[in-house]
């Protein structure tokens, strides 16, 4: 072998690093060991592993936070919001496996923020869909649908048949419905949303707000849904069906 052909230690380590989130070993989010366990693993000095680690951060693999350790770096949807936002097809746009679990159907009466999002009288039956929504089987966000009982009285069975909600709307007579307004703030995120969202809970949210319209523009769909904000970037294109 020619003088200056060997991989370096450094090199190797890393390879092998790689290789073990490859390989399923550590996933997205999940901390890895100390450099001085990797060392011991590995069979090489701390200082070898640091330069892999180095390596390893500055590619996007890991993130290397300050007094908590060593993290396998979280993969970033682009989620688009335009004029006909849909969630299964935005996730699979970014060649993601959209899924969702429908943690509570619910009814409230409408009165504060719902009542003004829906254009309803106080006190009007509203009907909520609260769905935990996922990418590759991790989730991403945690959503609470408010619909107007009087256009949707049949909408619970409805999803529970399709699991979607547009075909659940269609099922009740609404045959499209457009975004009509979209706000985005972010906040700490709150223990049960954290624990849903198998994130930190020292790690901020993003809350958006959105109404969407029927073709006559009446609000049929009021959602206040909370996002993991190391796992979503929200794209706007107002101007995109």
């Amino acid at each position: 072998m020619p003088i200056g052909s060997a991989i370096p230690l450094w090199r190797k380590a890393a390879q092998t690093i790689r290789q073990w989130i490859v390989d399923g070993n550590y996933g997205p989010s999940e901390k890895l060991p100390t450099e001085a366990k990797m060392a011991q693993l590995l069979g090489v000095h701390r200082h070898t592993v640091r330069r892999a680690i180095a390596q390893l951060n500055g590619e996007g693999l890991l993130s290397v936070e300050q007094g908590r350790g060593i993290f396998v770096q979280e993969w970033v949807i682009n989620y688009r919001v335009s004029k006909r936002t849909r969630f299964s097809k935005n996730v699979a746009a970014e060649q993601r496996h959209p899924g969702g679990t429908l943690v509570a159907a619910r009814e409230i009466k409408a009165e504060g923020a719902v009542m003004k999002a829906l254009a309803l009288r106080k006190g009007t039956p509203v009907l909520v869909l609260d769905i935990l929504n996922e990418a590759d089987g991790r989730p991403i966000s945690i959503s609470s649908h408010h619909f107007p009982k009087a256009r949707v009285p049949g909408l619970f069975e409805a999803y529970r048949k399709t699991g979607s909600i547009t075909k659940a709307l269609a099922l009740s007579g609404i045959a499209d419905y457009t975004r009509k307004s979209t706000s985005v703030s972010a906040r700490p995120a709150r223990s049960a949303d954290a624990k849903q969202l198998q994130q930190s809970p020292n790690r901020p949210i993003l809350l958006a707000e959105s109404v969407n319209a029927d073709m006559e523009g009446r609000p049929v769909l009021y959602s206040v849904s909370r996002w993991a904000s190391d796992r979503v970037q929200l794209v706007f294109e107002p101007g995109n069906s």
